[in-house]
């Protein structure tokens, strides 16, 4: 396959442009654009989006009781991006950013959770590598 893919996510959350705002000061999220229940988002280039479930066959941390995704994100300096957010009100839920032994070597990643619901975690770019 030559074409270049991009895979994104779609956070629900119940009010969109409250959760933008948090995107926004937490993560330092831009707006691509806005529909009012459906905006797009990019963090350092990478788009992600917030959308209001409305009985379409999704549902948001809260209506389900249990979170609906986890976020993967590859920075070169996790520690950073997951104070920001702790700063901004996520929970850390007590998994700060160190070092894993991983079959192809140290990988620094710790966890937050967003005020939405949804897992974050933040890491280092050692695994996007090809690793035998």
């Amino acid at each position: 396959m030559d074409e270049q893919v991009q895979i994104s996510v779609m956070l629900a959350v119940p009010d969109a442009p409250a959760a933008a705002e948090w995107y926004a000061r937490a993560l330092g999220a831009e707006q691509l654009w806005n529909l009012g229940s459906v905006i797009g988002l990019t963090v350092g280039g990478a788009a992600f989006f917030l959308g209001e479930p409305e009985n379409n066959g999704w549902d948001t941390p809260a209506g389900t009781g249990a979170p609906t995704v986890r976020v993967e994100v590859f920075v070169d300096d996790p520690e950073t991006f997951v104070e920001r957010a702790v700063e901004a009100g996520a929970d850390d839920r007590g998994d700060p950013v160190r070092v894993h032994e991983m079959p192809w070597g140290p990988h620094r990643q710790g966890t937050f959770a967003d005020p939405f619901g949804h897992l974050w975690f933040v890491g280092d770019r050692s695994p996007l590598g090809r690793h035998a």
